[in-house]
């Protein structure tokens, strides 16, 4: 029994041995089975950031590879760039060179030539000497009054000469210093005064409201035309004109009296000899009142005072007085602006430029009734209704008939070429026109050495061409001033007149 005891625990033992081991033994491949796995994990992780490393290793690489091919194509293209500017210095220094190598080949050119010019010189001057023994030789056998006679006229060849070096630099002097400020006062004169002009001639035309109307200012057997020409001293021309009479008279005023009478018989219908006096002497009135209204109104403007009530009739006249189709008040009225305006420019007196231009042409209202000219009419009339002595001067002085007297005159000469000569501002008729031309051209022609002479510009301008072997260019000067003279001296002209004188010396062959 007890070695079944014995026996059974034994085997008990050796069952709880196996068991104990085979616990052990799968407890102990578990920890195994783990720790490989494990072990596996750890070795897939390490190679995981291992390949990542290598990645990132590689990227930073191929970066830092990038970056100095970068800083090596700058370093290149540097290199490159400096050796271009380089070689550009270089090639800069070659043609420098070989400039300075042709301008030495060309001073040595030109230090030959001139040796060759020195050395012909030389020649030249060796034949003047033995042109000058000549010459003395000549002379020692001249009488006194011979050589006194040569040697005037040397002398007044040299004289000449030097007259007219003179006279242009004289004059180029004026030009650069004055014409720039005159010029500006000018411009400025012009551009403050601004005046309409009116073109008349020496009739007017009176519209009729009929045909019928002609026989009735002709009257039965012409009373009526007769005693209306009769009241106002003009004449009357009812031709084939539909519907309109022409009032004709040289008398400005008359025509106007005229015009104005008849204007009112014809609205009036009743035309017969005693309305046609009545109407001509309320025309008369109105026409008074007219004139005196327009010199007052022109003094206004002006801003004159203390001017005789003769002269403001005076000038009440040249509102009906034209010259060249220019009115005269008008005209007058636009003087008195531009003195005064270029006056105050120059510092002169203003009110005395102003006094001056708006009488300047006062003769004109009475040179058809008193012989003489409107200058000394106007000079006349200034002294009889005791205008100043600088004011008479002025108006003897606008067309150079005196000397001026004061710069007030001057600037009055002025402002009167200035508006006479302001394009449209007058008319004249073809036939005066081209009378004017010819003249001008005539006078051209008279000076020797004259080879062609054209008028232009509406005669403002003339253009002289001169034979070169017989005109010096120091002697074109003297004959512009010449012709300007003459042209002066025997025409008459609105404004002033281009005198331009030209020598031209050509030479021309043909390559065969």
């Amino acid at each position: 029994m007890a070695l079944w005891i014995i026996l059974a625990a034994l085997v008990g033992l050796a069952l709880g041995a196996f068991a104990g081991y085979k616990y052990r033994k799968d407890a102990t491949e578990k920890q195994i089975g783990r720790t490989e796995e494990y072990a596996k994990n750890l070795l897939e992780e390490a190679q995981r950031r291992a390949e990542e490393n290598k990645k990132e290793k590689i990227l930073e690489t191929k970066e830092e590879i990038l970056k100095l091919k970068n800083e090596l194509d700058k370093e290149i293209r540097d290199r490159r760039n400096e050796q271009q500017r380089n070689e550009r210095r270089l090639a800069q220094r070659e043609e420098t060179i070989d400039k300075k190598l042709d301008n030495l080949e060309l001073r040595e050119d030109a230090l030959d030539k001139k040796q060759t010019e020195i050395n012909g010189l030389h020649k030249e001057a060796e034949d003047l000497v033995a042109k000058q023994q000549a010459e003395m030789e000549r002379i020692g056998a001249m009488t006194q009054d011979e050589a006194r006679q040569m040697l005037v006229s040397r002398i007044q060849k040299d004289a000449y000469h030097d007259a007219a070096v003179l006279v242009r630099d004289i004059e180029q002097n004026a030009k650069e210093e004055g014409e720039k400020k005159a010029r500006n006062i000018i411009a400025l004169a012009i551009q403050k005064c601004a005046a309409d002009h009116v073109a008349e001639t020496t009739v007017s035309v009176v519209n009729l409201p009929n045909e019928d109307m002609k026989g009735r200012i002709i009257g039965r057997e012409g009373r009526n035309i007769r005693a209306l020409e009769t009241a106002t001293g003009v004449d009357l021309i009812i031709d084939d004109t539909p519907e309109a009479v022409i009032v004709s008279a040289f008398d400005p005023v008359r025509r106007e009296v005229a015009r104005l009478a008849l204007e009112r018989l014809i609205l009036d219908g009743r035309i017969h000899p005693a309305r046609i006096e009545e109407m001509v002497e309320k025309a008369q009135k109105d026409v008074d009142q007219q004139i005196q209204e327009a010199g007052e109104q022109a003094i206004f403007e002006t801003g004159q005072h203390g001017i005789h009530r003769e002269l403001v009739k005076l000038l009440g006249r040249m509102r009906y007085r034209t010259s060249y189709g220019q009115n005269v008040l008008k005209h007058s009225v636009e003087v008195s602006h531009l003195a005064g305006v270029m006056a105050a420019e120059l510092g002169a007196d203003v009110q005395l430029a102003k006094r001056a231009g708006l009488l300047h042409d006062i003769g004109k209202a009475v040179d058809h009734e008193a012989e003489g000219t409107h200058v000394q009419l106007g000079a006349e009339l200034a002294r009889k209704y005791h205008e100043s002595p600088d004011v008479v001067n002025a108006i003897m002085a606008h067309h150079n008939d005196v000397e001026p007297a004061t710069v007030e005159a001057v600037l009055v000469q002025a402002a009167d070429a200035i508006s006479a000569a302001r394009p449209g501002a007058r008319r004249e008729s073809l036939e005066n026109y081209i009378k004017r031309l010819e003249k001008l051209e005539e006078i051209c022609n008279s000076f020797p050495g004259v080879e062609k002479c054209y008028a232009i510009q509406s005669g403002r301008e003339v253009r002289i061409m001169v034979k070169p072997e017989d005109v010096t260019d120091i002697g074109t000067t003297v004959m512009a001033k010449e012709i300007a003279k003459r042209i002066e001296h025997e025409m008459e002209y609105p404004g002033q007149i281009k005198v331009n004188v030209i020598r031209e010396t050509r030479a021309v062959d043909f390559a065969k």
